[in-house]
C-alpha cells in the first residue's frame, strides 16, 4: 500500500466534498425572489415542463426532469442540439422551459431561447452569470453562486453540477409540497419500484368478500373449524346480527378448549372477545408492526366495526411493502 498515494487521493476527496458544501451553502444562504418567481412560473404551467441543457448540464437536466415529472411535476428533457432540428415541436402553448447552463452562453440554447421569446412561453434559467444572455432572456432566474469547480484545472463542472441538481431538487419539492403531494400521488407514479412497495396500504393487500373466514357466535365448532380450514388463515372471525366483529376464535383457542368438549360448544363460547383489527387506510408495513406487536400472525380489517377483509403477514412480507 502506498501510503503517500493513498493521502493524496483522499485528500483530492476531500476538496471535492468541501467545495461541494461551499457551493451547497452559498446555494441556500442565496435564495432569492427569483426561487419564489420560478416556483410561481412553474406552479402555473398547465402543459408541462421542459428542461434543456448541453453536455454536463443537459445530464443534470435529464434528472431534474425525471424528479419533477415522479413528484407531480409533469415534465421531459429535450436536448438542446435536438431541438434546433425538429424537437422545438414537443413545446407548446401552455408549457415552460427550465433552460440549465453555467456560463449562459451555450450556443445550442439559443434557438430554444428564441422560440419561447417568439411564442410567449414562460422561460426559467439555471445559470451561474446573471448578465449572461439566458439570464437576460430568461422570465426568471435561479443564479448559482460563483464557487470554483473543484478540479485542479477549473475546468471541469463539478461543484456547479452539484448545486444544479440540488437547486433542481429544491424545485421539485417546493412544488410538491405546494400542491400538496401525498404519498398516494407518489405511489402512482412509482408502482414498480421499492418505493411504491413501502406506500402499500392494507386495502392493496388484504383478502376480501368469499376468503373472508366468518361465522356467527351461534356456529357449532364442527363447522368453525371447517371454515378454518378451508379459509387457510387459521382464524375465524365471528360477528353479531349487526356484522359487528365481536370476537375471533384462533387455534389458540381450539387448544385451550380441547379438553371441555370443544365439538360440543358454539363459537360464542370458545372466540377471544375484542380483538384486535386494522383499518383498510394505514400503511401496510404499520399493519406488519402491529402485528409483530400483538403477536399474532393475521389480522382484520373493519370499517365501522364491521369486517371488511383479512390481512395476512405473509402477505405484506411477500409483497415487499417493508
Amino acid at each position: 500500500m502506498n501510503s503517500q498515494k493513498d493521502s493524496a487521493d483522499r485528500s483530492a476527496a476531500r476538496r471535492v466534498l468541501d467545495h461541494a458544501k461551499q457551493g451547497l451553502d452559498a446555494l441556500s444562504a442565496g435564495l432569492d425572489d427569483g426561487f419564489i418567481k420560478s416556483l410561481d412560473i412553474l406552479a402555473g404551467v398547465e402543459g408541462r415542463v421542459i428542461v434543456s441543457g448541453m453536455g454536463k448540464s443537459g445530464h443534470v437536466g435529464g434528472k431534474i426532469a425525471a424528479t419533477l415529472a415522479s413528484t407531480g411535476t409533469p415534465a421531459f428533457f429535450v436536448h438542446a442540439a435536438e431541438a434546433s432540428h425538429g424537437d422545438l415541436g414537443m413545446i407548446a402553448s401552455g408549457d415552460a422551459v427550465l433552460a440549465i447552463s453555467n456560463s449562459g452562453e451555450t450556443p445550442e440554447l439559443a434557438d430554444l431561447i428564441s422560440y419561447t421569446r417568439r411564442f410567449g412561453i414562460p422561460l426559467v434559467a439555471i445559470t451561474g452569470r446573471a448578465n449572461s444572455s439566458l439570464a437576460t432572456a430568461a422570465d426568471a432566474v435561479l443564479l448559482l453562486p460563483a464557487v470554483g469547480e473543484s478540479c485542479p484545472l477549473g475546468l471541469a463542472p463539478t461543484t456547479s453540477t452539484t448545486m444544479m441538481i440540488a437547486l433542481g431538487d429544491a424545485v421539485a419539492v417546493a412544488l410538491l409540497e405546494r400542491r400538496g403531494f401525498t404519498a398516494d400521488d407518489f405511489k402512482v407514479f412509482h408502482p414498480g419500484g421499492q418505493l411504491g412497495r413501502k406506500l402499500y396500504k392494507v386495502d392493496d393487500l388484504m383478502h376480501v368478500g368469499d376468503e373472508l373466514p366468518l361465522v356467527t357466535a351461534d356456529t357449532p365448532m364442527a363447522e368453525v373449524v371447517i371454515v378454518m380450514t378451508q379459509k387457510t388463515f387459521g382464524v375465524a372471525g365471528v360477528v353479531g346480527a349487526d356484522n359487528q366483529l365481536i370476537g375471533i376464535v384462533t387455534d389458540g383457542d381450539l387448544r385451550r378448549h380441547i379438553s371441555d368438549g370443544l365439538f360440543d360448544m358454539k363459537a360464542g363460547d370458545v372466540m377471544t372477545k375484542a380483538p384486535k383489527a386494522t383499518s383498510r387506510s394505514i400503511l401496510a408495513a404499520e399493519a406488519l408492526r402491529r402485528m409483530n406487536e400483538w403477536k399474532v400472525t393475521s389480522v382484520f380489517v373493519v370499517e365501522n366495526g364491521e369486517p371488511v377483509g383479512i390481512l395476512r403477514m405473509h402477505d405484506v412480507l411477500r409483497a415487499g411493502a417493508v
